[in-house]
């Protein structure tokens, strides 16, 4: 599991407060998928013709399938959850989730796709679930702070009315908003059906769930009865706890297990329990007579998954061994119904079939006779399951290994392959991937799109292959805990690199623009937000009499200056062509508002009304008022001599200085104005920056291509060509001083450029 960093400041800390991370989540084309591992399902009978299958993935989503006549379609994508989804339960209509981002979510299962609650009680992971079937309203959840909570649906959901002078934890006044049922500002974000921020309370709107204390350690299973009235939990303490749910005591302890225990259940009376567990063992308990009546050693290795038939005689397992027996609790006979090629994590029962959820991205239906499931014993292949977990393991290794009922699935949801490895470029806009199917892409993160798919090559042979001599800051971290590309940008170093306009041939750019990549890509991610705030402001304006305005993010920081508008590329609202992010595929948003609750979103889902509360603050300076903040190490300090033993004159004694893009070709510029007029520039200063001419304010470097040809153009057969060299390595004209000093200078101290007149001319 992943553990996200918190991105605000520690309460009482000396330290400068970190900004906000932006973070935005590369979608493939088909977002009917899921594109890493199943950690959940969950299914919904219906009286109509259809059921519905709700999974939930590792890459953050949940999503509802129709299911009929062997057809599956994907008919809803619930996306709020930042990190993976741990677990889900239906409650009646309700479907509840809970994830790594230690929020537990309330969705209505049947309409729209939208988070009508989130809640946030638990401090750490939280991993499981459980519901009770005759009681919707009841849903209990745990994770590995140890806490195991019984929430009350209705309550947690009902919406509360406080007053406007409510003071917030640091004394300033909520605000209330009509439309959000009168719910401070400082509360949660979520989805609503007009794509708006909707507001949901931090400590759940004074709703307190009731609490069952006694893990000291990680809780990975719970398992509750119909009624609700009965609760078990388990984990990484190797005990099992029983529970009342509606008070939280504690009812008894049972042990047995010598290792994590995974997988719960409870029969509908609440009498028998079962439990899985990494021992690989699973066990038999009677509540009522507080003990293990049964062990059965079925599998090699955890037990991770456990379904019951409804009469609760026979159980479905599965686990970290890749396969799934079926076992007759009373008999002890066992029989391997198949094998997967990925660990098996949750299982869910469906008439005569058995949903199987994997750490791969595909969900399969294998046949499992769940109403007379003695008829599968019928084929042969079974063996009593012993009592001792060496049992199976040895006689796996005596060659007594059971052949699968089926060879295949009945029925398969197909997944997206995840993103598994990955290499960033040194160009820092592409980056090279890898999937769980062996393919090998070429990612434009710039516009988040597969520029180049080379099927399944050798990802090492395709690296070598597309290096590029270049170096550029690196101005974003990425990584594949969702099964795709998440990219994120932190301020101030994402503003680190810089592009010449020309390379991104861009139109109508002069040579000597240039394009900060981190700006670019903030303006293509937010073009869908500034329209609609556009409209939104339009809207509102008219109806004031007043012009509509999108630049007043306040400016937090004095030291931030407006960008300098030049060649007609003026601070500008247009998203340039290599920054235009699909809106077919378009990428999800991950970010912090300013309460320090994650939310996410894709951008086309932006309506307009989000503002500093919800997107970092430096995010919107940048793209509605063109402010970056100040940069380090922009520039590139060198001497630039003759070459040993050349008759070249000496031009320059001192240190120069310009900006770590420069090309060489702007170097041969310079030295060849110096040669040919014979003198300094008027005012320049060898010891100064680079050539930097008073009264111009810009770099001489960065106007060569212009001024220099008008100079010297009476005297321009006496100009001669001009070699850079470093190292004595001759370089390309098209290199920047920034890849000279990485790849061939190679030290720490300033660097050394030489000159001379190109030989054999």
């Amino acid at each position: 599991m992943h553990r996200v960093p918190s991105a605000g400041n520690t309460s009482g800390s000396s330290r400068p407060r970190k900004e906000k991370q932006l973070t935005y989540v590369l979608n493939d084309a088909d977002d009917s998928k899921h594109c890493a591992g199943i950690n959940c399902l969950a299914v919904l009978k219906s009286s109509s013709s259809c059921d519905y299958l709700f999974t939930g993935s590792r890459d953050g989503t949940l999503k509802r399938w129709i299911l009929a006549d062997d057809e599956a379609s994907c008919s809803a994508t619930y996306e709020s959850h930042v990190d993976w989804v741990n677990d889900a339960v239906i409650a009646g209509n309700t479907l509840v989730s809970c994830s790594s981002d230690t929020t537990v979510k309330i969705w209505n299962g049947l309409s729209d796709s939208v988070c009508a609650r989130t809640l946030r009680q638990h401090s750490d992971y939280v991993t499981c679930l459980a519901s009770a079937e005759k009681n919707s309203n009841i849903v209990a959840s745990g994770g590995l702070g140890g806490e195991v909570f019984i929430w009350d649906i209705e309550a947690a959901v009902l919406p509360v009315f406080k007053s406007p002078d409510v003071i917030d934890d640091e004394g300033s006044n909520k605000i209330v908003n009509p439309g959000n049922y009168g719910l401070p500002m400082s509360n949660l974000r979520s989805v609503t059906s007009s794509n708006s921020m909707s507001l949901n309370n931090r400590q759940s709107h004074g709703y307190s769930p009731i609490a069952a204390k006694g893990h000291k350690e990680s809780v990975y299973a719970l398992a509750m009865n119909d009624n609700g009235t009965l609760l078990v939990s388990g984990g990484t303490e190797k005990v099992i706890r029983v529970w009342d749910p509606r008070t939280g005591s504690k009812n008894m302890k049972l042990r047995g297990h010598t290792d994590n225990i995974r997988a719960l259940l409870l029969d509908s009376t609440g009498r028998f329990c079962l439990s899985g567990s990494s021992d690989s063992m699973i066990r038999l308990w009677d509540l009522g007579q507080q003990r293990c009546v049964h062990s059965y050693a079925v599998h090699t290795d955890s037990v991770w998954a456990l379904a019951s038939t409804p009469s609760f005689s026979h159980v479905y397992s599965a686990g970290r061994d890749l396969s799934l027996y079926l076992t007759d609790l009373s008999t002890r006979e066992s029989i391997l119904l198949c094998t997967n090629d990925h660990p098996i994590l949750q299982l869910a029962l469906q008439d005569d079939g058995i949903w199987v959820a994997t750490t791969d991205s595909s969900i399969h239906r294998w046949p499992a006779e769940g109403g007379q499931p003695q008829k599968v014993f019928q084929r042969g292949g079974s063996f009593l399951a012993g009592n001792l977990s060496f049992s199976r393991a040895r006689a796996c290794l005596e060659g007594s290994t059971p052949t699968p009922v089926y060879k295949g699935p009945s029925f398969t949801i197909p997944g997206i392959p995840a993103v598994v490895q990955h290499e960033i470029l040194n160009n820092r806009r592409q980056v090279l991937t890898k999937d769980t199917s062996g393919s090998v892409k070429l990612w434009e993160i710039t516009r988040g799109v597969v520029i180049e798919d080379y099927g399944k090559v050798s990802f090492e042979e395709k690296k070598k292959e597309l290096f590029e001599m270049v170096s550029i800051p690196a101005w974003f971290t990425m990584d594949t805990r969702l099964g795709s590309l998440s990219i994120h940008l932190d301020t101030p170093q994402c503003f680190s690199a810089e592009m010449y306009a020309i390379d991104l041939n861009i139109s109508g750019a002069s040579e000597d623009h240039k394009i900060n990549l981190a700006q670019e890509t903030l303006r293509g991610l937010l073009a869908h937000w500034i329209s609609k705030r556009r409209q939104r402001s339009g809207s509102q304006a008219s109806s004031n009499g007043d012009g509509p305005t999108v630049r007043d993010v306040p400016n937090r920081n004095l030291t931030y200056s407006r960008i300098d508008a030049d060649d007609g590329l003026e601070s500008h609202n247009l998203v340039l062509p290599a920054f235009e992010f699909s809106t077919a595929s378009p990428p999800s948003i991950i970010t912090e508002d300013s309460q320090g609750v994650s939310w996410r979103k894709k951008i086309t889902e932006l309506d307009g009304s989000e503002d500093e509360k919800d997107i970092p603050w430096w995010c919107l300076d940048c793209v509605l008022n063109g402010r970056i903040p100040p940069r380090e190490n922009t520039k590139c300090s060198f001497y630039l001599h003759p070459c040993e033993g050349s008759n070249v004159q000496v031009l320059t004694q001192g240190k120069l200085s310009a900006p770590r893009i420069l090309r060489i070709n702007k170097v041969v510029n310079y030295v060849l104005e110096k040669m040919v007029l014979d003198k300094p520039p008027e005012g320049g200063n060898a010891d100064a920056p680079f050539g930097l001419i008073p009264g111009i304010g810009q770099s001489q470097l960065s106007s060569l291509s212009d001024n220099t040809s008008r100079t010297i153009k009476p005297w321009q057969k006496f100009k001669p060509s001009i070699e850079i060299l470093c190292n004595n390595q001759l370089l390309s004209p098209e290199m920047s001083l920034a890849t000279v000093r990485t790849y061939i200078w190679k030290k720490p101290e300033d660097l050394v450029l030489n000159y001379r007149i190109a030989q054999n001319r």
